[in-house]
Formats: structure tokens, sequence, C-alpha cells
């Protein structure tokens, strides 16, 4: 299936950055994410949206912020506040690549973000198109995840918002990111009368319903916050969840979560030699007149060219050879 063409983004770690925090922005468009997005919603109080607004186009007009992309996440479509957060920011700053729209209910929300940005670059001549990237973080969000993957040629990613999303489903969960030790199933007793407790991933419906919805149409999934950042071992596990689902980014809502982000998001060393081992072998295979060959016991074939393909476009990307 051929999908609209998109910009290529490299976004391993997505890092919030409150607007209200100019004192973040430097170190952020220094610092080892990909991307960013500076916040006017859940980081901002209601008194200081109007200001946040405006600390974030200047941001965007005075700090050189490189080759990273960079999205403002604008107030929700049913607050006071989005109408001059996503026109005023397109307006004012060509440096911008995203609209981060959260609270993303259905392709209506999507579609009415699209005529405004289409609208400000008619008025405004603008070279670059801006993207948008949606949270999915409600119910209605999840149910309508395919009809939203499609709403639009300007949507480019979407984010799994748990926290929101814990609160619409009313789990009650704390800590938001963390799997929950009530999400489990309990064995029978063995010989000795032991029973085992095995923990399950309460979100992997959600995760697996958007991963596919983005690759069905050409979408980055990204996976949301892990707010417990004294736990970095916590994080790298619901990373690593994140990407055997398909995903291939993750936010970070502190500094100390980039790297994680980074590491697991990339090709492991391991991943590049069996790359470049299967890709050698499959050559030789087809030389031989042969569409398939065994390796330890294991079947190699075409479809696993196209694996060792993926890994190593990845890589380039990383080493900036892809763009």
């Amino acid at each position: 299936m051929t999908h609209p063409e998109r910009p290529t983004r490299l976004q391993r770690c997505e890092l919030a950055v409150p607007a209200t925090s100019p004192r973040f922005f430097a170190k952020a468009a220094a610092g080892a994410a990909d991307s960013l997005f500076l916040d006017l919603e859940d980081a901002v109080a209601p008194s200081h949206k109007d200001q946040a607004r405006a600390q974030a186009i200047e941001a965007l007009q005075a700090i050189d912020w490189g080759r990273k992309t960079v999205a403002v996440r604008v107030n929700g479509l049913d607050t006071p506040w989005a109408l001059k957060d996503i026109v005023d920011i397109a307006r004012q700053c060509p440096r911008l690549d995203l609209i981060l729209l959260p609270k993303t209910g259905c392709g209506a929300d999507v579609r009415f973000v699209d005529q405004l940005l289409t609208l400000v670059e008619r008025e405004t001549g603008r070279g670059k198109r801006i993207g948008i990237e949606v949270l999915i973080e409600s119910a209605k969000g999840v149910a309508n995840v395919e009809e939203i993957a499609q709403a639009s040629d300007r949507l480019e990613a979407m984010i799994f918002g748990v926290g929101d999303y814990t609160v619409d489903m009313r789990t009650h969960d704390r800590v938001f990111g963390r799997p929950s030790e009530r999400y489990a199933v309990l064995t029978d007793a063995d010989a000795q009368g032991v029973r085992q407790r095995h923990w399950n991933d309460q979100w992997h419906f959600a995760m697996a319903r958007i991963a596919t919805a983005c690759r069905a149409w050409g979408l980055r999934p990204i996976d949301g916050p892990f707010t417990d950042f004294g736990d970095p071992d916590g994080f790298r596990a619901c990373a690593q969840r994140a990407k055997a689902l398909g995903f291939e980014g993750k936010w970070a809502i502190h500094p100390s979560q980039i790297g994680l982000a980074n590491e697991v998001f990339s090709p492991s060393a391991e991943e590049l030699e069996w790359a470049a081992r299967t890709t050698e072998l499959l050559a030789q295979t087809t030389r031989d007149g042969q569409g398939a060959v065994g390796a330890k016991g294991v079947l190699i074939d075409m479809a696993h060219q196209k694996l060792a393909d993926s890994i190593v476009q990845r890589q380039a990307l990383i080493d900036g050879n892809l763009r």
C-alpha cells in the first residue's frame, strides 16, 4: 500500500520541556534527544497559558535547535487557548516542525487542525509545511485510532498518552507508565502447594492497536511518559516492551531518560552484525539460485533481508546519512 509522502524523522526520544521554564530551553537544544516539544498544556497552570505561549514563540525564534525535530504541545481543542496556540505559533515560528495535539478523540480533530494550518500557510506564504502528531490518551481515542490515522496527510506520529488514558479508564494507577501488580494471574498450586503470580501488561491492547494503526497508515508510533524518573530499570523495561510492539521511540519527562530511550530504540551491535551476516548469506544464496537457506537450524529467506535492510536504514538515520 502506498502512503502519503511524509518527512523522515528520527524520534527515538521526545523530550518534554515546559514552556514556562526558559532556563531549560538551551539545554534541551544542546541535549541528546532527537526531538522535543515545548509544552503549553499539562505542564502549565491556567493563569500562565498566555505567558507560556509567548515564551515558546520567543524560544522558537531565538534558539538554534540544530537538526532536532521541534514540536509544541498546544492546549486541547476544548479549551479557550487552543486557537491562539495553533494560529499564533504557526504564524510566527518558521522553525516549527510539528503541532502536538493532545486529547485527540476522532479524525475530525485532526482535520480541523490541518485546515487551520493550511489557512495560516496560505496567509503567510510559509515555506516549510507544518506536520501534526497526536496524543491518543482517551478511551474514545483508542476506539477511533484507525480513523484518526487516516485523517490527514500532515499527520506523522501517534503517541500513547498513558497518563490521561489511565484517568479515563479509571484504573487508579498513581505512577503513569508503570505496570500494575493488580493486573496479574495466579497459577494453580504446584506439588508443594505454592501458587505463582504472573504480572501482565494492562496497556497491551491500547498500545498494540496504536502501533498497528500507525504501521498500516505510514505513521510513527511513539510511547508516552514513564513518570517515575528515579527508576531507570523500569523505564528501560517499558521502552523495550514498546519496541517489541513496533514503537520507534518514547517520551522523556526528565533528562536522565534520554540516553535510555536512545539506547533501546537504536539497533544493537548484535542486530547490526546479524543484518550484515544475513545480507551476505542471502547474497550468496541468490547467486546459487536459491531463495532460502538454513543457518544454525533457522530458515533464512527474503523476509529476513527486508528486516536486515530496515535495521541498516535505521542506523543510517541515526548516523545522519538518511534524511
